[in-house]
């Protein structure tokens, strides 16, 4: 493996994350959907059949570890090539040492780190190389590769989707550095269970977050009986964080997303923001608060203000972008804007009320008159016969009937007053009455 040395050389002390890269597939904590047993990743390491692929997924969970790892299992030269600070000559460079490399029968596999920054130009120059085989590219990118890989050289690469590290998996890490003699099994170091779950929950599915947070929780520890106690307030220290009550999955989590949810209905702004400061201040995921703001603004404010929903995907989209912490403002956005908005639970209402007949009474084939009749012998039987075009009609209206027999005039949605649900509700009355002055 070749890496380029640091200006200090070997001298310099590697960091906790570097010491504990793994070496092996079994030593990899998280990406069992790739890495599992007989899963297709660990098959195609296991059998030698690795060609080209793209690892795709956020910061911290294993893109460089897996392709070290790959060199290692495939006895190839593995070649870390970082697009931040490389070009089309250093492309060259190392293109003309994987053409050596095959002319004396070894494979390379070139890993490129951030390969998305990489302009067409320069991902052009692997395409070559990668087609007639001197090279087997194993790209790493935070972004979507549909978007940032042209499409040239991502057809010529398997795409493998990385998923953050649970908590669980983050846990199982640390508590491996803490008594690993490639992290601090040579240093008695005291850490509870609480304090090794505050870096987990801190680190938000990033390993390398994770152990530089432990390294430096346990380098600034207390020294007591020659054993370095690292203390909950030792961990806030190194976080910068207060350390606040909640648990992703347990009950606390469900009582804050409850909290937000009914300051929001009950149009209390100052409490909705306050609720979202917890939750994100906490470790939530932005996207998962975003989501449910999204849910809010057709459960509880629907079509009293359908600008609500654009609001909502708008801060779904941008925290999607552009990430915490960035993204909190647009968030407090939303979630003050649908708590200042009218409220109206007659969508909700309506397709729980649709459920419970969907689910419950019998499902009745769908009238013949509403179905496609796409072939002869569909028409021949009666589909789409009777059927009316409301916009041959001189009001946009017919008096067709479209609910199954058995449901025929029962009632989903029942508009409120509220804010601009106030003309729906006008609008469904004056169709209501229409079909009644000219139904059959």
């Amino acid at each position: 493996m070749k890496e380029q040395l640091t200006l200090f050389g070997e001298n310099a002390p590697r960091p906790l994350a570097a010491r504990l890269r793994p070496e092996t597939l079994d030593e990899i904590v998280g990406q069992q959907h790739l890495l599992g047993e007989g899963r297709v990743l660990r098959r195609l390491i296991d059998r030698d059949q690795i060609s080209s692929m793209i690892f795709w997924g956020p910061p911290g969970v294993g893109k460089t570890t897996i392709a070290s790892v790959i060199a290692n299992r495939t006895q190839a030269s593995f070649i870390d090539f970082s697009a931040v600070t490389s070009g089309i000559k250093e492309i060259k460079a190392v293109m003309q040492q994987a053409e050596e490399n095959r002319r004396l029968g070894e494979k390379t596999i070139v890993f490129v780190d951030e390969i998305h920054r990489f302009n067409k130009a320069q991902q052009d120059a692997f395409l070559p190389f990668v087609e007639k085989g001197s090279i087997i590219l194993i790209g790493a990118t935070t972004e979507n590769p549909s978007f940032e890989v042209n499409g040239a050289l991502l057809s010529r690469c398997k795409v493998f989707v990385l998923k953050p590290l649970s908590e669980d998996d983050l846990v199982k890490l640390i508590k491996r550095a803490l008594v690993s003699p490639k992290g601090f099994g040579d240093t008695p170091v005291g850490m509870d269970e609480e304090a090794i779950g505050m870096i987990a929950a801190f680190a938000n599915g990033d390993a390398r977050t994770a152990l530089s947070t432990l390294e430096m929780a346990v380098l600034n520890g207390d020294m007591v009986e020659g054993r370095t106690i690292v203390t909950k307030e030792t961990v806030e220290q190194c976080t910068s964080k207060k350390s606040l009550l909640y648990d992703k999955t347990g009950e606390e989590h469900y009582n804050l997303i409850s909290a937000l949810h009914k300051s929001m209905r009950n149009s209390d702004p100052d409490a909705a923001v306050y609720w979202l400061a917890r939750m994100l201040e906490a470790g939530e995921d932005p996207l998962y608060i975003a989501r449910r703001v999204t849910r809010f603004a057709s459960e509880d404010v629907g079509l009293a203000d359908p600008r609500a929903l654009e609001i909502a995907v708008a801060a779904f989209n941008a925290c999607h972008m552009i990430g915490y912490p960035e993204c909190s403002v647009h968030l407090t956005e939303a979630v003050v804007y649908m708590s200042l908005a009218p409220k109206s639970n007659s969508l909700y209402m309506a397709y729980e009320s649709a459920k419970k007949d969907a689910l419950t009474r019998l499902a009745e084939p769908v009238p013949l008159n509403i179905r496609n009749g796409v072939t002869k012998l569909m028409r021949e039987v009666g589909y789409g016969r009777d059927y009316q075009y409301a916009h041959n009609t001189e009001d946009k209206l017919t008096d067709m009937q479209c609910l199954p027999d058995s449901l025929l005039g029962r009632e989903y949605y029942s508009p409120t007053t509220q804010g601009v649900e106030g003309r729906f509700k006008e609008r469904l009355e004056a169709i209501k009455q229409w079909k009644k002055e000219h139904g059959k």
